[in-house]
């Protein structure tokens, strides 16, 4: 627990802590009553308000989407799968502002809805909802497709045959393993959509916003660090509350699982039914995920001869001090770095919290260890510019500071990803294997180790994808003249002209084609099949 809990405390605790007591204090002195200044506030309360329910609803309709669709890629063999569950993540990975204008030019005035049936969501929160589940899709199928593809169907095979309707066997017996996953992703979801900005920036407009979205203009437009200061506390103590109860409730559901190869699991459909199911799924992927990204493309191809291609290798003196293809590549480095990092702190969190005999501190962590999630990028952001600014921990020049920030948002992923699949390891093979004379490492290598590989790649693979997307931070950090793919594509959208608007297309295209690369790669090592449970 040594490493993980001097990453937080020096890399998100303290940073967090200096711009909130730069902004609650005033002279020296702290002006508490500011808090009950800005919460008396009604457009505030408004925000309040609808950043939860929105959330709530988003996470709803999220899980109801995406888990058919983690069961096909769980427990169905068929064509292009590996390359169906690349094509599902990608939307995860990109940046929420590129997001925002895809589903902007679908449901907006001029999109494809308004010509084809005049139809327009981009006034009501629909367009919001809607984004939200394109965004968090592959972290239902992921999370719980993950536990799902290893677990024993004998046992639901075995309830079928004792008389249980295949609907009480699944909600009887593979519904409460589920639970564990189910849970996590939905927290991930939630958090995501409780801290959404660059989707409800663009599709909200002046009627909707977010505390994540009211911290940002309240920073960068107002300039008043006093009421983003209170409203990152807000949302600071929104997102502990629901941590700490997570933790509690799941806690208490997590048993030892039978886990088997997840390549023994998988075949081909059979029945009208379970084709029908994979129609759907196969459908509601084409509608939802791949037309936001076929309007990205086909943007992209509107200059003749890939002019807005052309342009990117080129220098223009403005947003950038290098040619904006230079983003690739220091996006790339960028996310090694931070998946390097993430996996190295997530997998020792992970590993410290599945200890049947851990204390009240290490379980709380669990807890803690989401909270980058939770808190407000923005402030994140500039609390790296405001506290890693002294010795010894001058980092404001160096390469480090853009893994670091985002290695915070990856270690969540690689904690919950892990933690139920080994929480499920059975805990007399490890008692079996030190009785036999095995030494903690060797345990953990000879036992743990075989069950938690796949989940660990998915952890990698998950980190990664998040390097390549985070922008809320790496906005504040990233240097001029090494901008992220993100930063990039969020300054060129802020130029007007239809040339910047192009490149912004292009380098959000180039970005969905990498991350596409990126997670075939894995997927093959993920289902690679030399080692057997």
């Amino acid at each position: 627990m040594a490493v993980p809990v001097a990453f937080f405390a020096v890399f998100f605790a303290y940073p967090v802590a200096a711009i909130v007591a730069r902004g609650l204090k005033a002279d020296g002195a702290w002006r508490l009553g500011r808090i009950g200044e800005v919460l008396a506030q009604s457009d505030v309360r408004h925000v309040l308000w609808f950043t939860g329910w929105q959330a709530l609803a988003s996470t709803a309709l999220t899980l109801l989407v995406a888990l058919p669709g983690a069961y096909v890629f769980a427990r169905f063999d068929f064509p292009g799968k590996q390359l169906l569950r690349a094509v599902v993540t990608v939307p995860f990975v990109l940046p929420t502002v590129v997001v925002g204008t895809a589903f902007l030019a679908l449901v907006g005035r001029g999109g494809l809805l308004d010509e084809l049936w005049g139809v327009r969501l981009d006034t009501t929160v629909w367009a919001i909802l809607l984004a939200h589940v394109f965004f968090n899709y592959a972290v239902v199928v992921r999370t719980v497709g993950g536990l799902w593809a290893q677990l024993d169907p004998r046992q639901e095979e075995a309830a079928r045959m004792l008389g249980a309707s295949r609907l009480r066997a699944w909600r009887q017996v593979t519904l409460p393993a589920l639970a564990p996953a189910v849970a996590a992703a939905a927290l991930m979801v939630f958090l995501f959509t409780f801290t959404s900005f660059g989707v409800v920036q663009i599709l909200g407009g002046p009627t909707f916003s977010t505390l994540e979205v009211e911290i940002y203009r309240q920073t960068s437009q107002l300039f008043d660090l006093s009421t983003a200061a209170v409203l990152t506390m807000v949302q600071f103590a929104a997102v502990a509350a629901i941590l700490a109860v997570h933790a509690w409730t799941v806690r208490r559901r997590e048993t030892a699982l039978r886990l088997v190869d997840a390549a023994t699991t998988a075949r081909r459909p059979r029945g009208a039914g379970q084709w029908l199911l994979l129609a759907g799924v196969l459908g509601t992927v084409l509608v939802l995920l791949v037309l936001p990204l076929a309007v990205l493309v086909q943007r992209s191809l509107g200059a003749p001869g890939f002019g807005y291609y052309r342009a990117l290798t080129e220098e223009d003196g403005g947003a950038f001090l290098v040619p904006p293809i230079e983003a690739i590549g220091n996006s790339l480095q960028y996310a090694v770095a931070a998946t390097a990092v993430a996996v190295v702190i997530g997998a020792l969190a992970a590993t410290a919290l599945t200890r049947r005999d851990a204390g009240r501190f290490v379980r709380g962590f669990d807890a803690l260890l989401m909270l980058p999630l939770g808190v407000s990028a923005v402030t994140v952001g500039f609390g790296f510019l405001i506290a890693l600014d002294e010795p010894p921990l001058d980092l404001r020049s160096s390469w480090i500071l853009v893994p670091l920030a985002q290695a915070l948002v990856g270690v969540p992923f690689v904690v919950r990803t892990m933690l139920p699949v080994l929480r499920a390891v059975d805990g007399r093979l490890r008692e079996a294997a030190a009785v036999l004379g095995a030494s903690p490492w060797r345990v953990w290598r000879e036992v743990d180790l075989p069950m938690v590989r796949r989940a660990l790649l998915v952890a990698a693979g998950f980190a990664f994808a998040v390097s390549l997307g985070e922008f809320g931070a790496t906005v504040f950090i990233a240097r001029p003249d090494n901008p992220t793919l993100p930063v990039a594509v969020a300054r060129l959208l802020g130029r007007p002209g239809d040339m910047n608007y192009g490149q912004a297309m292009a380098l959000s295209t180039i970005l969905m084609l990498v991350c596409a690369v990126a997670l075939v790669v894995l997927e093959r090592l993920r289902t690679d099949r030399s080692g057997e449970f």
